[in-house]
This record gives structure tokens, sequence and C-alpha cells, in this order.
């Protein structure tokens, strides 16, 4: 909540709470959010657990249509501290060429970046299979913390329902291939920020089998955007 309250004072910043059919008290905690801070704070309530990727296409699509020039999505566990939002807008800032700043957990001297090893390699894994088949040299896919400048190439990236429930990261990043017209040109247009903090927060529902399902979903990935494109490239 405190980190909450500090961002609630901002008046560039709204969040767009996302409740996907839950049934546990989590409406009644947003909507004491809400209550107080009407103008910095929606929520939206979906009647059926669509799975994560929906909430944050829903979230991202209301955010669009409220005329925002900045859009992102941050996991709600807030294993990314909120502190990180300005560190991404210092980077929009001093490079206007850029169309995303997505978080990056990288375990460096200096930053605080803590993950359980069999998760991190897992995940080391995971990315270098991803970067194979959209041939871009990303390090961390799956950090819950992006942000994205409104613009012509980014601003249809949610439109369409995503074929995948878990790995949506990895479609966005299909897509905004396909609008940009190739990997390279990507590459160009994204900077990944190493994250100052990044801790594991108790109580994750990701299990291990979730990272066959997340490779299935690679594999659709594959044959839905990129198997055309690699004939062209």
């Amino acid at each position: 909540m405190d980190q909450f309250r500090q961002f609630l004072r901002e008046p560039s910043v709204h969040f767009a709470f996302v409740d996907d059919g839950s049934t546990d008290n989590t409406i009644a905690r947003i909507e004491s959010i809400r209550a107080s801070n009407e103008d910095h704070v929606s929520v939206h309530r979906s009647p059926l657990n669509q799975g994560k990727a929906e909430a944050v296409r829903l979230g991202m699509n209301f955010a669009l249509e409220q005329g925002a020039e900045y859009v992102g999505y941050w996991d709600a566990d807030l294993a990314t501290p909120l502190d990180a939002i300005p560190q991404f807008m210092a980077v929009f800032a001093e490079r206007p060429d850029l169309d995303m700043v997505f978080g990056s957990r990288v375990k460096l001297l200096g930053l605080h970046v803590e993950r359980r090893a069999g998760r991190h390699y897992l995940g080391r894994v995971f990315a270098t299979v991803v970067s194979t088949i959209l041939r871009l040299p990303i390090y961390d896919t799956q950090c819950g913390a992006k942000i994205s400048r409104v613009g012509s190439k980014t601003r249809g990236l949610t439109t369409e329902r995503f074929q995948t429930r878990w790995v949506f990261d990895v479609e966005i990043l299909a897509r905004y291939i396909r609008e940009v017209g190739s990997p390279e040109a990507a590459a160009l247009r994204i900077y990944e920020y190493p994250l100052h903090c990044w801790e594991d927060v108790g109580g994750s529902k990701v299990r291990p089998t979730d990272f066959l399902l997340a490779f299935r979903d690679v594999i659709r990935i594959y044959w839905k955007y990129t198997r055309k494109m690699w004939k062209m490239w």
C-alpha cells in the first residue's frame, strides 16, 4: 500500500486494476484503494476467470481508450517495485527513438535481484529459445514490468485477443516485430532496463509444469507469427 500511496500523488500516473473473476477478497481490497483515489485508479471486473493474458489486454486497452501516451503492466505482487516506473520514464525521455522499455532481471553487483535458482535457469533456457525463434537477442522476456510509448507501431498490439495464456509477453514481441518489419528494426526500438531491485515473492502460482505449457505456447507463436517471417528474412 505504501508504494501505491506514493504514486497516487503523481498526476501523470493512473492505475487500472483488472479483477480476473476472483473469488476471494481481491475486489474489496482494490475497491478500497479506488474509493479514495477515483481520479487515479480504475477497477475493471471480469465475471469469469480468463487468465493473466486477457486481464493485461483489457487493462492496456482501457488505457489506450483513455488517451494514454504511455501504457504498461506490472505484476501485482510488486516483485518489481513501483519506483522503477520513473526510471523507465527517464529512459524514454533520454531516448525518443524507443517504443518499449522492459524490466530485465540481471543479477549484477550493486543490484538487488533475488530469484530462486530453479526458476532462474529455466528462465534462461526459455529466453534462449524465444530469442532464437524471434531472432531478437532479448535477455528476459517474462519480467512483469513493461512500458510502451503509444504510437503507430504499438497502439494495436493488444487489439486482438492473445493466442496464448502463458507467454503473452512473447506474443506482444512477435506482433511488434511484424509491425516494424524485422527483428533488427525491433531491436533498435526496445530497451531492456536492468532492474535495481527484484525479489521473488512467496505464494507464486507458477509451477515447474507451467514451463512446459509456456514452451507449447511459444510453438503456437512461431506458427502464427514468425514462421512466415522467417522466409521473408
